[in-house]
């Protein structure tokens, strides 16, 4: 797990990074704009020895957001405050990507730590969401369909906040195609009944994915690696096929991104289906993200309850997958990555601040 790894120019000292975690910190009068709360969070795993940190879904448009508490990349306005975190990130030694996002119709909701639920109105600050179709996600407001023509505006949304991602100074950019926010709807043979180009069959259902990687990586220097994060599985036994169906269409993706010059899968599960019945465990998704491995050219990250600097070790070293993400338990323990080092006797560079007190005797 402390194996360099290197996509494209980007070499990064570590294996298991920081997963995007939505704050819900952005201040509705300021849209889009992180705050110092984000600067402080980010900059804390840096602090405690994670070698990559990707960002919470940015959205790339406003109406992108899943609340109105997002962070954004729509408008140059927002370079500037992330220019701040990535400069700080730098300065301590890490590297960082922001994932690009667009809710669908699975925007414009309460934050979860909020009194309310469910869907914002628009005398709230809410919006009229989007989606493949006109289908509601459980008891949110239902999306309006979106049109060619507003395909082809997302799609260089995505180009254009790609673009301002390299301004701000970003490592690498993730897009997000999972947890049943815009383009993993389009993706779900559940949610997307189009009869257009973008449905009717896999092919069609992949349309957009595609179109956003390509136009992505498209307006990214060659050094900056892309990364798409991807649900495998709905668990939903009403897709076609059921979970494994859902897995085949999965690996089937993953080759078409990796063609497209995708440089890492980041294989998550769920999201398109309210209150599904997943068998939650330690490392419950990992066996995903082996699956695609076995079938896929370009290096695979799990997530999803890997806790243990050990049980990391062992999803690494097993080839189960090249990256391991952490959330929860970074959020517990911020320095989780020295901690790791001391257990597997490995020594990481403390930040010269804390050098002059600790050693690794600490834990």
């Amino acid at each position: 797990m402390f194996e360099p790894m290197t996509l494209r120019g980007l070499t990064v000292q570590g294996r298991v990074w920081v997963s995007p975690m939505c704050q819900y910190s952005c201040l509705p009068s300021e849209p889009g704009f992180v705050t110092d709360w984000h600067l402080a969070h980010l900059t804390s795993f840096a602090v405690g020895g994670a070698p990559m940190i990707v960002t919470e879904a940015t959205a790339v448009t406003n109406e992108g957001r899943i609340s109105p508490w997002d962070a954004g990349l729509w408008e140059d306005q927002h370079i500037r405050g992330w220019e701040r975190v990535v400069t700080q990130v730098h300065r301590v030694g890490s590297r960082i990507g922001v994932q690009l996002s667009h809710a669908g119709r699975k925007g414009s909701v309460y934050a979860p730590f909020h009194r309310r639920s469910g869907s914002v109105p628009a005398e709230e600050g809410g919006w009229a969401t989007v989606g493949p179709g006109e289908d509601a996600f459980g008891a949110y407001a239902g999306p309006r369909a979106l049109s060619v023509e507003e395909l082809d505006g997302i799609v260089r949304s995505f180009a254009h906040a790609a673009r301002r991602a390299v301004t701000a100074g970003f490592d690498a950019v993730e897009i997000h195609a999972a947890h049943g926010y815009l383009l993993a709807q389009f993706l779900s043979p559940l949610v997307n009944k189009r009869t257009d180009g973008y449905g009717g069959d896999d092919e069609g259902r992949r349309r957009l994915t595609y179109e956003v990687v390509e136009a992505v990586r498209a307006v990214l220097p060659e050094r900056i690696p892309v990364l798409v994060r991807v649900s495998a599985t709905d668990w939903s036994e009403e897709s076609p096929g059921g979970v494994t169906g859902d897995l085949r269409r999965t690996v089937e993706l993953a080759r078409g991104l990796e063609d497209r010059g995708v440089d890492l899968v980041d294989v998550s599960t769920g999201g398109n289906v309210p209150d599904p019945t997943i068998p939650v465990g330690p490392g419950y998704q990992t066996r995903f993200a082996h699956a695609l491995r076995t079938d896929v050219g370009i290096p695979i990250a799990t997530v999803g309850m890997i806790t243990q600097a050990r049980q990391a070790e062992h999803v690494i070293a097993t080839g189960q997958a090249d990256v391991v993400s952490l959330a929860r338990a970074a959020l517990a323990d911020p320095h989780w990555w020295h901690r790791a080092a001391h257990e597997l006797g490995h020594e990481l560079p403390w930040p010269p601040q804390y050098r002059r007190v600790l050693d690794r005797h600490v834990f």
